[in-house]
């Protein structure tokens, strides 16, 4: 799979990802499941923070996102 398409495809199962992170590339931004180091370097990059406050952006981040994944499954 080509790095661009790998890159949109996680980004596609995380709808809410562009929300929080809005200036987020899919064809830049490293993968948030693969290499979540690299990625909170981008984004403490792209979004002018510190290197502590984009990981804490991601773990607020996936700590919402499994919430919501768990009520999802409970409706079904």
């Amino acid at each position: 799979m080509p790095v661009q398409a790998a890159a949109a495809s996680w980004i596609d199962r995380m709808p809410r990802i562009k929300q929080r992170f809005p200036h987020l590339k899919a064809s830049n931004a490293p993968s948030i499941l693969d290499d979540r180091d690299k990625f909170v370097a981008y984004l403490a990059r792209t979004h002018h923070l510190t290197l502590n406050e984009a990981r804490e952006e991601v773990d607020d981040f996936l700590y919402i996102e499994s919430l919501l994944r768990e009520l999802d499954g409970r409706k079904h």
